[in-house]
């Protein structure tokens, strides 16, 4: 039966005033469109997306489900409470990627340059919240201005909230930082603390402080970008994992990464069915000169034995004596780490120990086997390297090795010397498959420094040193640097032919696969950081 409400509605609906379903679309309309039509010209003038156009284009179609879009922030200084927007400066939700659910945040910059307040904190605090309850990745697409000034300490509270869930989820779910505008002071902590960034080359810019504030204090003139942009950081800072020459590029990157992880650390990667016949001979021998001062590249060989076309370079512009990345072997993502001959001959410095000790930690994490390709003549020398702290860098790849429980696999390729054949996935670390390719060398010393020690008399006494060095140093390779040297101790489980090296690797990670590692209990150890 019709009441005096309904029809005192219906009088109000037909004299033009809205219905509730139409408020409601009026209302979201309105929270799309951001800061303006205007605003969403400019961002689109810089070559840059919206927030929403960069949501829509990383999640699979229709799949996005928004949380809190009419938020405001509650503001009243300095004319603030004039300057409100529904949903403020940031898009929230989730979605799919490929059919897997994942957690997103977008910094709007229509919206008040997408500045971090009040609101704008709590919102990409419940997303991450509900990530990491739900056990699913958390995505975040940087493209702010930093603190909102007007909002004085509500602001920086909010950067605290998020560092500390940044804290909480490192370790349970995937954390990728995308940054596609500027990203400035607090604001740059979030994204470090995650366990992988990108940024959009031209567009994208990291710094704790500016050009005008590095000029006023200490006199030195810099450009943007060349103090924070995407380059910068990836081969100077390591802050940046790797570069894109476009936000479409660096959505599709984070597409790829995605493929390879699980969505949390109690579950296994997403393993597919195999293009690649997991038999296959891999003809990679012939890539690795014999001569062991003989540069190459690496990743040829890395590429030869994964699955084809699979392996993703992290970090490809940093620390270049060490390549990092992922791949797969017969459907199966594992971590890549392999020493690079063509850069400096391969040698561990600082950097390319913090970048193996981060990489092989994330993989322990997130239950990725670890497959190491050795080919490494020893730590960096020189006084730069001791007094930066090489020994205290240098001990961080040592610790993520030997702390790690995935299955660890190593294959010397070529040569290993010294504390860098120790450090870089060695058996006694706790690797569970050690390898050499015939005419590898493992050894205290490379052949030259300990023929110089060793036969410093007779080389003293001779009469040409030089040939008598040769001799000496070929003699010392085959009496004690060969592999089947460490092979005859069970230091190396196999002596095995290059191309069998596919094969070999494939059926050890099925066996490896139930893998159990129980240690005693504890909060967490004291890694040299």
């Amino acid at each position: 039966m019709a009441t005096e409400n309904d029809a005192d509605a219906s009088e109000n609906l037909s004299q033009g005033e809205e219905s509730p379903i139409e408020e409601l679309r009026r209302r979201r309309a309105e929270a799309e469109r951001g800061g303006g039509q205007d605003r969403i010209d400019a961002q689109h003038e810089k070559g840059k997306l919206t927030a929403r156009e960069r949501i829509d284009y990383l999640l699979d179609d229709g799949s996005f489900e928004e949380f809190d879009r009419f938020v405001e922030h509650r503001s009243t200084n300095f004319d603030m409470a004039e300057k409100k927007y529904a949903g403020d400066g940031v898009v929230t939700g989730y979605g799919d990627v490929d059919g897997r659910t994942v957690f997103v945040f977008a910094h709007d910059f229509t919206v008040l340059g997408g500045s971090v307040g009040e609101a704008v904190a709590d919102k990409i605090c419940k997303v991450m919240d509900k990530a990491i309850e739900n056990g699913v990745p958390i995505i975040g697409l940087n493209d702010s201005a930093g603190a909102r000034i007007q909002e004085g300490i509500a602001s920086l509270a909010g950067f605290a909230k998020i560092f500390r869930r940044n804290t909480k989820a490192s370790g349970l779910v995937p954390q990728i930082s995308a940054i596609m505008g500027p990203c400035a002071g607090g604001a740059t902590y979030s994204p470090a603390l995650t366990d992988f960034t990108l940024m959009v080359e031209d567009t994208a810019q990291m710094m704790i402080t500016g050009p005008d504030v590095i000029e006023t204090v200490t006199g030195e003139q810099i450009t943007m970008e060349e103090l924070g942009g995407a380059n910068a950081h990836a081969s100077e800072s390591g802050v940046a994992h790797m570069t894109a020459d476009s936000e479409k590029s660096a959505l599709d990157d984070i597409k790829r990464l995605l493929s390879y992880l699980p969505r949390n650390n109690v579950e296994d990667p997403p393993r597919v069915d195999s293009w690649d016949d997991p038999d296959r001979r891999c003809e990679v021998g012939e890539m690795v000169p014999d001569a062991p001062r003989k540069p190459y590249d690496v990743t040829g060989v890395v590429g030869g034995i994964v699955d084809e076309n699979s392996f993703f370079e992290t970090h490809g512009d940093f620390a270049r004596t060490l390549v990092t990345g992922l791949a797969r072997m017969d459907g199966r993502p594992v971590g890549v780490v392999a020493n690079q001959p063509s850069a400096n001959a391969g040698t561990l410095d600082i950097e390319a120990s913090q970048k193996g000790a981060r990489f092989v930690r994330f993989c322990d994490s997130f239950n990725l086997p670890v497959l190491t390709f050795v080919d490494v003549p020893g730590f960096m020398p020189g006084t730069d390297q001791e007094h930066n702290g090489i020994i205290r860098h240098g001990a961080k790849l040592i610790y993520a090795y030997a702390e790690a429980t995935v299955p660890l696999v190593t294959v010397i390729l070529r040569k290993a010397y010294g504390g860098a054949y120790i450090v870089m996935g060695s058996k006694l670390l706790g690797a569970d498959t050690n390898y050499a390719w015939p005419g590898a060398e493992t050894a205290v010393l490379g052949p030259r420094g300990a023929v110089n020690i060793l036969y410093s008399d007779e080389l003293d006494e001779a009469d040409d040193p030089e040939a008598t060095r040769q001799a000496l140093m070929d003699e010392y390779r085959e009496e004690f640097a060969n592999p089947y040297s460490a092979a005859e101790r069970g230091y190396v489980d196999d002596v095995i032919e290059p191309n069998e090296t596919r094969k070999r690797l494939i059926r050890d990670l099925a066996v490896l696969d139930r893998k159990r590692t129980d240690g005693p209990p504890k909060d967490h150890g004291n890694i040299q950081l």
